[in-house]
């Protein structure tokens, strides 16, 4: 669908929304008059193909003059990552124009700010309130949210976990909640309810089992688009309608409040706007809704949205166009986005200062030891390779600076997992991967709990066999990783880079460090210099030099970073108790060699013979499979026989 009026001949504005059931353009000029209004299909990020998003890209430029800058409010946008595969088909579509990407809610949150006074928000006050001191936008459509700002810029998000997880009220919930309703009526009454006929006459099913295959095959969209029938019997009187709609709308508010207390404390004005095809759509919904949210926040002014939510994106194009024509602004062929954070935790940023560096990292040096690799015999190339590693291993042993810093942080550690905290690691590429992998290792070795150690890498579980793009340069994602492990002043937080100035591990450190934990740095650049106060409790910076291949960390780098994360986990449970003389009393034997080993370590450690270690692992007769704990049989024989066990055969034997 498309309306247009003439059109400046010196381009337009454009913006646009794409969500789950379609995609809005809207062309202004420069002063935000609306010139032409276009509607097509749907665009979610989630649930469609480059292909798709390109066809409906072009398909608008095609329809429409030169655009002057370009602002997208898109469903399922979440990261850095999806904002550069947006902007990527932008820029094909629309080379070297300005642009700003970010996520639907933050541009209904722009259109929301558009609006006029908030007096009438409340129609049972009669002073006009005090401006807000936060926005909520409150969305149920086909998926449904709470996002929200404080007028100091703190952010929230509740709900938009999608219809697997959450999605709250939306389209699908009401739809869905309603069937399953129906269903369990009729189970305990033996009747179909009205509102079951209705949804039968709907689908042209003749008969309820029929519904079954229906709902395997029906996806999102078909279950949401019954939610209608729910709203329509609910009016006819169907007290299974009645009952699901008080109980979402209950819900939905819950939500709404929830938002708000995270943006400000609950005494404050707080503007929610109610937006979202079912809310729009459904005045009466919409006004309980309202009900609701104003006996959770007494000074709640609830409304609508006066505007299309494609406005926001409207005015995201306006800002970045203003921002590159403004008196004494840098002309730039475009404006690189960066996502408003949709994290469901606390989204006021810490401070993050990521240190400098008197020059480039060692590791990015040429080594002029390696010169001529390519063209070197084989056997010369791998003893230049080995010999570079050993010199790596030999500034481990040498540096007094890197031994004490690791012997601080394997006490910090120790005291840490002591007293029920955890150690992280965090990192990005090859340090991402050794963090990672040291703490899988722990559970097996020492029958740790998962959570004691654990690593988090930029880019999530795909980027431990594939690059991620961007994910390195996120500090904003590092931030949120910390919060979301909930870490405390009990944890250690240890971050692994090589140069030591990746953002992604400096907004974790500084996420860490306002929490309270104990921070930590691997780094194999020893020129950093590093703002008063805000030094990791723990550096470890060793000068391995540079690398066989420039700037290939995961040579002589990553080696030295594994010899490191190895010393800390090992020692540190040593010092638990794990370890007894130089076996792990601790481990899982949970496959055939694991088992040998535990039996292995019981006479060992005993002197029994394989068979009463294999008894007392056992747990006594009759119980075929292996007791978890070696360390408990040991103490076991020990306490049988003082020391003195069945020593017939040599322990090992």
């Amino acid at each position: 669908m498309t309306t247009a009026s003439p059109q400046p001949p010196d381009g337009i504005l454009l913006g646009i929304e794409c969500g789950g059931t379609r995609t809005l353009a809207l062309a202004c000029d420069r002063s935000g008059t609306l010139l032409t209004r276009i509607e097509s299909g749907a665009a979610n990020l989630r649930l469609v193909s480059d292909a798709v998003l390109l066809q409906r890209f072009s398909d608008l430029r095609d329809a429409l003059p030169p655009v002057l800058a370009i602002g997208a409010g898109m469903a399922g946008v979440r990261g850095a990552d999806d904002v550069q595969r947006v902007e990527r088909l932008l820029e094909r579509v629309w080379p070297g124009v300005p642009r700003a990407v970010d996520h639907d809610l933050q541009s209904a949150l722009a259109a929301a700010e558009l609006s006029g006074s908030d007096a009438r928000s409340n129609p049972t006050s009669r002073r006009r309130p005090a401006p807000p001191e936060a926005r909520v936008i409150v969305l149920s459509g086909t998926g449904s949210c709470c996002y929200g700002r404080s007028a100091l810029g703190r952010t929230a998000k509740v709900g938009g976990w999608g219809h697997l997880l959450g999605d709250r009220c939306s389209g699908y919930d009401i739809a869905h909640s309603a069937l399953r309703e129906s269903v369990a009526e009729a189970d305990r009454t033996g009747t179909w309810g009205r509102l079951g006929q209705r949804v039968l006459r709907q689908l042209q099913l003749n008969v309820p089992d029929d519904l079954i295959p229906w709902m395997q095959a029906a996806g999102k969209g078909g279950i949401a688009a019954l939610a209608p029938e729910v709203f329509d019997a609910a009016s006819a009187g169907d007290r299974v309608a009645k009952r699901v709609l008080t109980r979402l709308s209950e819900s939905l508010a819950d939500d709404a409040a929830a938002c708000a207390r995270r943006l400000i404390p609950r005494g404050g004005v707080v503007a929610f706007h109610l937006t979202g095809s079912v809310l729009l759509r459904q005045p009466g919904f919409a006004a309980a809704v309202g009900r609701q949210i104003r006996a959770r926040w007494p000074k709640a002014l609830v409304r609508p949205l006066e505007r299309e939510s494609v406005w926001g994106a409207v005015v995201m194009a306006r800002e970045v166009w203003l921002a590159l024509n403004a008196p004494g602004s840098p002309v730039a062929p475009r404006a690189r986005s960066k996502p408003s954070r949709t994290s469901h935790s606390s989204t006021a940023r810490p401070t993050i200062w990521i240190p400098r560096s008197t020059g480039l990292s060692p590791t990015e040096h040429r080594n002029p030891r390696s010169k001529g690799l390519d063209r070197m015999p084989l056997k010369q190339a791998l003893k230049c390779l080995w010999n570079e590693e050993k010199r790596g291993i030999q500034t481990l042993l040498s540096d007094p600076g890197v031994h004490r810093g690791v012997l601080g942080l394997i006490r910090s550690v120790v005291r840490a997992l002591g007293q029920g905290g955890r150690l992280i690691y965090v990192g990005a590429g090859t340090s991402g991967r050794l963090g990672v992998l040291d703490a899988s290792e722990c559970p097996p070795t020492f029958r740790t709990p998962p959570d004691w150690v654990q690593g988090i890498i930029a880019g999530g579980a795909r980027a431990l066999h594939a690059a991620v793009e961007g994910a390195e340069d996120d500090s904003v994602a590092g931030v949120e990783s910390i919060r979301a492990r909930g870490i405390t002043q009990k944890d250690v937080v240890v971050g692994i880079a090589a140069s030591g100035r990746t953002p992604f591990v400096w907004g974790a450190l500084s996420a860490a460090r306002a929490a309270g934990a104990t921070t930590g740095l691997i780094s194999f650049n020893p020129g950093l210099r590093f703002r008063d106060g805000w030094k990791p409790d723990h550096c470890i910076l060793p000068d391995t030099g540079p690398e066989v291949i420039t700037g290939s960390t995961r040579l002589k780098s990553g080696t030295a970073t594994k010899l490191i994360l190895n010393a800390v986990t090992t020692l540190a449970m040593v010092q638990l108790g794990k370890v007894m003389d130089n076996l792990m009393v601790d481990l899982n034997p949970s496959n055939a060699k694991l088992r040998d080993r535990a039996v292995r370590i019981v006479m060992e450690l005993t002197g029994a013979h394989r068979e009463v270690a294999t008894r007392a692992l056992q747990g006594g007769a009759g119980n075929s499979g292996l007791n978890p704990s070696v360390r408990r049989a040991v103490h076991q024989l020990r306490r049988r026989s003082g020391n003195r066990v069945n020593r017939g055969q040599p322990a090992g034997h």
